[in-house]
């Protein structure tokens, strides 16, 4: 049976688009892209949605606070859930937030530096970097993700050199669904339904 560990902020979680500062609500069972990709995948898999709001790649958030700082927490996470055959990682659209300032090539050397800390810790088979879906900087979000737009230019570029510099699988999201225009971040649950199918398809692929 192939464990499959889906590491990633609040689109692996299922964060609905958010219609209000700090109201978050969740997709149901079964509507999530780790819950639909693992119905597809079937009983052979076992798929394990480790998704948290607002994380980061390698950044704390004091703002939020919650362990958000997706470095920090992955050793744990690691060994909590091995032996893994294949870990998807999607983390960096937080790091758009306007409080880091950090660029896009520093999120994809970010990932880089959760690949080899994920290395050194278990002895993972596969990983497959997916690189998130583009944001936009409407609704109650805009604040926060002030500028991002612009500081995401090039950001899938330097994710999949990041991915081929380190042997991973490449996955780029944004090329099969799209952010919400409720708050340019979250994904709506005909996204997840089909985002979960090509993930589906993608696992597959590298198992």
């Amino acid at each position: 049976m192939a464990v499959i560990l889906c590491y990633g902020d609040s689109n692996t979680h299922g964060t609905k688009p958010l219609k209000e500062v700090g109201k978050l609500e969740r997709h149901g069972p079964g509507s999530r892209w780790p819950d639909v990709m693992a119905a597809i995948l079937g009983v052979d898999h076992t798929v394990i949605s480790e998704g948290l709001p607002g994380r980061t790649t390698v950044h704390d958030d004091i703002i939020e606070g919650g362990m958000r700082n997706g470095l920090t927490v992955l050793p744990a996470i690691l060994h909590s859930h091995c032996p893994i055959d294949l870990m998807v990682l999607m983390l960096g659209t937080n790091d758009l937030k306007n409080r880091f300032s950090v660029t896009a090539f520093e999120i994809a050397r970010s990932l880089e530096r959760l690949i080899v800390t994920t290395r050194s810790e278990i002895d993972v088979k596969d990983i497959l970097l997916v690189a998130p879906v583009p944001v936009k900087e409407v609704g109650v979000q805009a604040n926060a993700f002030a500028g991002a737009e612009a500081r995401q230019a090039g950001l899938t570029e330097h994710i999949a050199a990041a991915a081929e510099r380190q042997g991973c699988g490449y996955l780029d999201a944004g090329q099969h669904v799209a952010v919400s225009d409720v708050d340019g971040i979250h994904w709506d649950v005909d996204a997840h339904h089909n985002f979960g199918a090509v993930m589906a398809q993608a696992v597959e692929a590298r198992l």
